[in-house]
C-alpha cells in the first residue's frame, strides 16, 4: 500500500485572528508531536506520543477534510444557527440552549479530570492551529473554537437530544414573539449530515460459527456518504483505534482496537420527561407547588441574535425553570417542564475510555457510567466474547404511572429513582446459538436460528 506523509508545516506569520503567541507556540511544539499519514484512499492515520497529541491531529486531519461540517456542528450545538440562517432559527437555537446548557458545560469544564482536560484542551488546539495555518479558510461564524465546547456534545449520535416530546413548537407557544415560522432543531447540521438511508445493523458472531474460529462484529450504520469520516488513532499512551468519527468529536463512534469493536445503532429507550407544574403567582413571583409546598420558579434571561439581512438583530426571552428543568411548554394552566439528559461529563468520559478497552470486562467496566444516552450496543471481541446492550441511560420510574405523557410535577412520587444498573437493563452476552443482531430502534435483539414471529413482540 502506498502511502504519503502529512507534515503539519509552522506559519511564517500571524493570523488575523486574535491568537497569542504564547498559544501559537504551544500548537507548533505539539504540532512536532503528530504525524498524519493518509493512506490511498485519503483515510488519515495520525500518530502521537500521547493521546492528546492524537486528538490534536484528528481535529486538525478532520478540519482538512471539511472544515464546514465541523464547525457547523458546533454552531448548532451552542444554539447559534440564527447567525447564520436568520431569524426563523430562533426557536430551534432556544431550544439547543435549554436542552444544551453552556454554562453548565463551562462548568463541568472547570472541575473535569486533568487526563479529560488535556484531550479537551488538545481538541481546540487542533482545530484552532488549523485556522491558524489556513487563513484563506473563513469560518462562517466561529472564529476561535473552545476547549469546553466538547461538553455540549457528548454522545456520537447526531441526533442524541431528546425533548420528551416536547418541540420548538411547544416553545413558541410558552415564549411568544413576532417571528412567523419554527425551524427544526439543527436543520443546517440535518442539511450537511442527515442519516437518509435508515436502518443501521450491527452483527456480531461467535468463533464457534465462523470459518476462522474467531469473533466477527459487522458495522452496518446506513449513513450517507461522509456522514463519519474514518480515521485511525495511535499514541504511546496504548492508544490504537480505527473507525468513524462524528465530524468535530475526538472520539471513535464505531469501530475497533486491537482488544474489541463496537458498533451502536439508535436506541428508543425513554430517557426524557415532562413535568406539569402547577403554577401561580405569590406577591408577584411565579412559584409552583411541591409536596403540599411552594418553591419559587427560577427565571433566566437568555438572548438570541439573528441575522436580519445585513444586520445583527436579538431577541431576549425570559425562561422559567423549576428543579425538574427549563419550563419548555404549556398544557392548559400548566406548565411542561423537561427532566434530560442530553449532555454529561460522564458522558463524554464514557465516550472516549471505551475506545481505549482491553477487552469484555473492561467493556462492560465503562458501560457502567451509564451515561449513554442514545445508543444500542453491538459488540465482539478477540477472547470471542460477543454481547448486547439495549440502551445505557435508563432512569428507574415509578411503572404504576403514564409516562407517555406528563406526569404530575407537584409531588416527589414522579421523580426518577436513579439509574438502572448495566446488569438491570436489557442485555444479551454470548448467546448459545452463536450470533446476535439489531437495527435501528427495535425493541429486541435477534439471537436464535429463527426470526421472531410478530407474536413475540
Amino acid at each position: 500500500m502506498k502511502y504519503f506523509l502529512l507534515i503539519l508545516f509552522l506559519p511564517t506569520k500571524l493570523f488575523a485572528q486574535a491568537f497569542t503567541k504564547p498559544e501559537i507556540n504551544r500548537w507548533q511544539q505539539q504540532a512536532k508531536q503528530v504525524t498524519i499519514i493518509r493512506d490511498n484512499w485519503g483515510i488519515p492515520h495520525i500518530y502521537g506520543k500521547t493521546d492528546a497529541d492524537a486528538v490534536f491531529g484528528l481535529l486538525y486531519a478532520q478540519c482538512e477534510d471539511d472544515f464546514k461540517r465541523v464547525e457547523m456542528n458546533y454552531i448548532e450545538k451552542l444554539g447559534r444557527m440564527s447567525e447564520v440562517k436568520g431569524k426563523s432559527y430562533q426557536y430551534a437555537d432556544l431550544f439547543i440552549r435549554l436542552v444544551l446548557d453552556s454554562s453548565e458545560a463551562k462548568a463541568d469544564y472547570r472541575k473535569v479530570a486533568p487526563w479529560m482536560k488535556k484531550l479537551m484542551n488538545a481538541w481546540a488546539d487542533g482545530i484552532n492551529f488549523y485556522l491558524y495555518t489556513h487563513p484563506a479558510v473563513k469560518p462562517v461564524l466561529l472564529n476561535r473554537f473552545e476547549p469546553w465546547y466538547p461538553l455540549l456534545w457528548t454522545d456520537g449520535s447526531i441526533g442524541a437530544i431528546s425533548g420528551g416530546g416536547l418541540s420548538e413548537r411547544d416553545l413558541a407557544d410558552m415564549y411568544p414573539t413576532d417571528m412567523e415560522t419554527v425551524e427544526s432543531p439543527g436543520a443546517e447540521a440535518s442539511m450537511l449530515q442527515e442519516e437518509i438511508p435508515t436502518g443501521s445493523n450491527g452483527f456480531a458472531f461467535a468463533p464457534k460459527i465462523t470459518a476462522s474460529g474467531n469473533a466477527i462484529l459487522y458495522i452496518n450504520p446506513h449513513v450517507t456518504f461522509y456522514f463519519r469520516p474514518e480515521v485511525h488513532m495511535v499514541s504511546e499512551e496504548g492508544l490504537n483505534v480505527y473507525g468513524a468519527v462524528t465530524w468535530g468529536q475526538f472520539f471513535i463512534y464505531q469501530g475497533f482496537n486491537e482488544h474489541c469493536g463496537w458498533m451502536h445503532t439508535s436506541s428508543a429507550v425513554d430517557v426524557a420527561d415532562n413535568y406539569a407544574e402547577k403554577v401561580s403567582k405569590k406577591d408577584g413571583q411565579w412559584v409552583y407547588e411541591y409536596d403540599k409546598v411552594t418553591r419559587p420558579v427560577t427565571e433566566r434571561n437568555i438572548t438570541i441574535f439573528f441575522r436580519e439581512g445585513n444586520k445583527q438583530s436579538s431577541k431576549t426571552f425570559n425562561i422559567y425553570y423549576t428543579h425538574h428543568g427549563p419550563v419548555m411548554g404549556k398544557r392548559g394552566n400548566k406548565w411542561i417542564s423537561l427532566r434530560s439528559q442530553n449532555r454529561s461529563m460522564n458522558g463524554l468520559m464514557q465516550s472516549w475510555q471505551r475506545i481505549k478497552t482491553k477487552g469484555f470486562t473492561d467493556y462492560k467496566k465503562v458501560m457502567g457510567l451509564l451515561a449513554n444516552t442514545s445508543n444500542n450496543t453491538v459488540y465482539a471481541d478477540a477472547e470471542g466474547n460477543i454481547a448486547y446492550w439495549h440502551g445505557n441511560f435508563i432512569p428507574k420510574r415509578d411503572p404504576v404511572l403514564n409516562w407517555n405523557n406528563p406526569v404530575d410535577g407537584s409531588t416527589s412520587a414522579t421523580e426518577w429513582k436513579g439509574l438502572h444498573t448495566v446488569d438491570e437493563s436489557i442485555h444479551l452476552y454470548n448467546p448459545p446459538n452463536g450470533w446476535l443482531q439489531n437495527c435501528n430502534s427495535t425493541p429486541f435483539t435477534v439471537a436464535g436460528k429463527n426470526s421472531p414471529k410478530k407474536s413475540d413482540y
